[in-house]
């Protein structure tokens, strides 16, 4: 091995290692004003290509109250697609989870899904 091989190979690392810290140490535009409501939050920052204005809201939550009976969601079938499934928004948002990768709900899965659902 030639001397010049590990010199060139620790001028690379230490030169990305200088490039990193100098992109870490370079600062994000702070915001310009910021306006604040119970749901709502809106900031503005200024770009190269002009003010940049972010609106951000909080999602409405699924209600985990009263699911509905087995019979009602599976349509008198023996299981639950996951299409008949997103009639209830919790049990569509854990229907991999509720069906064990399946691609089905039985009964038994979905009683089991409501004892940890509470």
């Amino acid at each position: 091995m030639k001397y010049r091989t590990p010199l060139f190979a620790s001028l690379i690392s230490a030169s990305l290692l200088v490039t990193g810290a100098a992109f870490a140490q370079q600062s994000m535009p702070s915001p310009t004003g910021t306006e604040s409501t119970s749901t709502t939050t809106s900031t503005t920052f200024n770009s190269a290509k002009g003010q940049v204005t972010i609106n951000s809201t909080m999602g409405q939550t699924p209600s985990t109250a009263s699911p509905p009976s087995f019979e009602q969601l599976s349509g008198g079938q023996k299981v639950i697609s996951k299409d008949e499934a997103s009639a209830y928004p919790p049990l569509a948002n854990d229907f991999e989870y509720a069906a064990n990768g399946g691609n089905s709900i039985s009964k038994a899965q979905y009683e089991r899904w409501l004892q940890n659902l509470n």
